[in-house]
């Protein structure tokens, strides 16, 4: 799995949300005072930066992944590489006419 390779700000990522930092660095297991460190620029560790992309760029609810759904992706890929595309195509046009909002065609 790739990690994130460019540069976030995650004090931009949070005000585009409205979420004060309490809401938003308690959602990937960070304290508010770490989370205020990083925005006023430390560095944050690699395993940090992926949470803070999954659950709040991706929208990912870490409550419901489990090992297993993984395990079944890579299994899909690696056996079923067409079916898997297509299936992944089929969720991206769904999340697309999803955020078309109110009055779009389903």
């Amino acid at each position: 799995m790739k990690l994130f390779n460019f540069s976030i700000n995650p004090k931009d990522i949070r005000r585009k949300l409205g979420l004060n930092q309490q809401e938003f660095w308690t959602r990937i297991g960070v304290t508010q005072s770490g989370g205020s460190r990083y925005e006023s620029g430390r560095e944050m560790p690699k395993p940090v930066q992926e949470l803070l992309r999954l659950v709040h760029v991706e929208k990912l609810d870490l409550s419901r992944v489990r090992k297993e759904d993984f395990e079944v992706l890579e299994y899909l890929k690696q056996s079923q590489p067409d079916l898997f595309r297509n299936l992944k195509k089929a969720v991206k046009d769904k999340r697309g006419v999803r955020s078309k909002g109110p009055g779009s065609e389903h």
